[in-house]
């Protein structure tokens, strides 16, 4: 069951960045709006990977240096 969940996510991932280059190149109006979300949610998961750096750096505290 998790195998096909993956696997789901990975066809959801690859056919996504298919759509960013395709609306890069003039593609219809509908590969535009799945362009427009596979990029939102890049950011999206981009910026909750920096909050969770940022958050587990806090929490280890200060490593000593020099």
């Amino acid at each position: 069951m998790i195998m096909l969940l993956l696997i789901a996510v990975l066809v959801l991932a690859v056919g996504g960045c298919v759509c960013v280059v395709w609306a890069a190149r003039g593609g219809p109006r509908w590969v535009r709006g799945v362009s427009r979300a596979t990029l939102a949610l890049s950011d999206v998961a981009s910026a909750a990977s920096k909050r969770s750096n940022r958050s587990s750096s806090r929490s280890s505290g200060d490593d000593g240096g020099s």
